[in-house]
């Protein structure tokens, strides 16, 4: 569940502000993928997480799996025995996803609350990382630290995104790779926000679309980023730069949950999949280092 309007962003914040702004946000609001408070199970056990993962791994899968989940957009077959940073941990799907393939994870997340609920699953799974609470603008690890950053939906929530895309080349080795994700403004979730909400309720008259997006999405902020706009971002510090857009279901069919779930048994898992790379509200970027 969201905060109230008032508890977001205003275009005239100051970065730090901003920055205390997103800590207390996700410290108050973990991401549980249980956004109709739905889950019934209790809390911090394994069936709760279970819960959570059949979610978030079904939501994702036009893009991410193919045999095993999240084996199209993480490195599973080569990830045993590299050193891998993910910035910002979450509820731990990504940190255990990699930790189970043999990954030497170190995660960080701007919270306390992530970092004890990635702990505690964890330790429910019989596997380790290294778990931090961090902030990515100034990650305390030394140069060429990491073979792989991985960081799904979170440096778009940053007061200064920039400075965690410069810390990213400065932890990798120089072989290494950053794989990370981040809102579309061209998806189909910010252009339902600029119709329904922007245009159609007048908010134009007293916010920009920035503020309108801020408030439409989790999050106490959250940039959507135009895809060669995030690739240039990149390119300031690598020379090797690719993204592709992905979504959801919901990014293929913009109805209220009930309607499309209704509308979803009529259509076909290869449209939705070719309509997702063409709709989705977020992009995924890859980077590299010269080698």
């Amino acid at each position: 569940m969201k905060p109230s309007i008032a508890a977001h962003r205003s275009e005239h914040q100051s970065q730090e502000a901003v920055q205390q702004g997103n800590a207390q946000w996700w410290t108050e609001t973990p991401m549980t993928y249980d956004w109709h408070g739905e889950l019934a199970q209790e809390e911090l056990t394994a069936d709760w997480f279970a819960a959570q993962d059949e979610r978030f791994i079904h939501g994702a899968r036009l893009f991410a799996t193919d045999r095993t989940p999240f084996d199209r957009i993480m490195p599973l077959e080569t990830i045993a025995g590299r050193k891998v940073l993910e910035i910002g941990c979450g509820m731990g799907l990504h940190t255990e996803t990699l930790a189970k393939h043999g990954a030497l994870v170190t995660a960080v997340d701007l919270t306390p609350t992530a970092i004890a609920n990635t702990a505690r699953r964890l330790q429910l799974k019989g596997l380790h990382a290294d778990l931090h609470q961090m902030d990515a603008e100034r990650l305390a690890f030394d140069d060429g630290s990491f073979d792989l950053v991985w960081s799904w939906g979170v440096i778009h929530h940053s007061a200064r995104t920039a400075r965690i895309v410069r810390q990213i080349a400065r932890v990798l080795k120089p072989d290494g790779e950053a794989r990370v994700m981040v809102y579309n403004r061209e998806g189909m979730s910010a252009r339902v926000a600029l119709v329904r909400d922007h245009l159609l309720k007048f908010h134009f008259l007293k916010q920009t679309y920035d503020e309108t997006l801020w408030r439409f999405t989790d999050g106490f902020t959250a940039r959507h980023y135009v895809k060669e706009q995030f690739e240039d971002l990149f390119r300031a510090f690598f020379d090797d730069v690719s993204s592709v857009i992905c979504g959801q279901d919901a990014d293929v069919i913009p109805l209220p949950r009930q309607l499309r779930r209704l509308a979803l048994q009529f259509v076909n898992e290869r449209y939705l999949k070719q309509q997702q790379a063409r709709r989705g509200s977020f992009i995924f970027l890859t980077a590299r280092h010269p080698t």
